[in-house]
């Protein structure tokens, strides 16, 4: 029992380790991005929403489905928008992939934590 829950420890701990990595890298890939008040339009290829970003440029989007659906009936919307670009917009202000992996990452991490610990005290407990 005891060599099980030490390999659980170190798979635990290592790969936990190695998913948080990912989880940063991805976080840091995703960039800037900044909060604006944006307004909601009405245009021929459906509804988009236009911003004025921190340099003072005019930035403008299209929504997706999902993104209109959350807006629906609204004329006004607090956005955040890619820093550098003019087209990139979401209504979160992080990614939606880097909070599963740090959770993930996390998870792996207390996981063989406790496996470490109980083998620990199994050995104490042993003697």
């Amino acid at each position: 029992m005891n060599a099980l829950l030490e390999i659980f420890s170190w798979v635990g701990v290592g790969l936990g380790l190695s998913v948080l990595l990912v989880a940063l890298i991805a976080r840091l890939a995703d960039g800037t991005w900044l909060p604006a008040r944006a307004v909601v339009e009405d245009g021929p290829n459906g509804r988009f929403v236009r911003w004025f970003d921190a340099d003072g440029a005019i930035g403008q989007a299209p929504l997706t489905a999902e993104q209109d659906g959350k807006l629906a009936g609204k004329d006004m919307a607090d956005i955040y928008y890619r820093h550098g670009w003019t087209d990139r917009m979401r209504l979160d202000p992080r990614s939606p992939a880097v909070r599963p992996l740090t959770l993930l990452g996390t998870g792996l991490v207390a996981f063989g934590l406790a496996c470490a610990i109980a083998s620990w005290v199994l050995l104490a407990l042993s003697r």
